[in-house]
């Protein structure tokens, strides 16, 4: 990974961590929001958005492409201005994507390459939702933050609308996302209401 890269998965993860903290910011005040909810949500949106970009970009090298991430910065705008604008209630997660170059993908490729992040985003949240039982109240609190932002960064990027990874997810095979689509909705909806 080059310094480039890494400097926009910085920013990128930083940004969104700021539109996920939005929430805590009008419910608490903007000092206990950074000094309480921002590390949480730092760290456990941090696990899921990394390891969720780097599963692309994995998957991708392994079918012999050129792949690194690259920031969108009207996407980390848009998000942080929405999260400000609605609350934190409302927040756009597109803070950049996993650059594919250097051959031409199949279908099946393409659906693999793209299904890699929002199941790394289940599998990730459903280690928070475990910790989410715990006594201790700490870690209780880090495991319902990390199971909310991880099932929604799953919903979210299944969502079969072009650049979103749930597009290439339906045209390759439309019975992996639905199953895809459904466990994220199924696991983020007690996180809704």
């Amino acid at each position: 990974m080059q310094n480039s890269e890494l400097i926009q998965i910085l920013i990128s993860w930083v940004t969104l961590s700021l539109a996920f903290s939005m929430a805590s910011v009008y419910t608490h005040g903007l000092l206990p929001a950074l000094t309480t909810s921002f590390p949480i949500i730092l760290l456990t949106l941090g696990t899921g958005f990394i390891f969720h970009e780097l599963g692309h970009r994995w998957v991708a090298k392994k079918f012999g492409c050129i792949a690194f991430f690259k920031m969108w910065w009207q996407g980390l705008a848009l998000a942080l201005g929405m999260a400000i604008m609605t609350g934190g209630r409302l927040i756009f997660a597109a803070p950049g994507a996993v650059m594919i170059g250097g051959k031409r993908l199949t279908l099946r490729e393409s659906g693999l390459i793209a299904v890699t992040g929002p199941v790394i985003n289940l599998a990730v949240g459903v280690v928070f939702l475990a910790l989410s039982y715990s006594s201790n109240t700490l870690v209780s609190v880090v495991g319902d933050w990390g199971a909310y932002i991880n099932f929604f960064l799953a919903a979210f990027n299944l969502i079969p609308f072009p650049p979103l990874d749930g597009n290439k997810v339906l045209q390759w095979n439309p019975l992996v996302w639905f199953l895809a689509i459904a466990a994220a909705g199924y696991l983020l909806l007690p996180y809704l209401t």
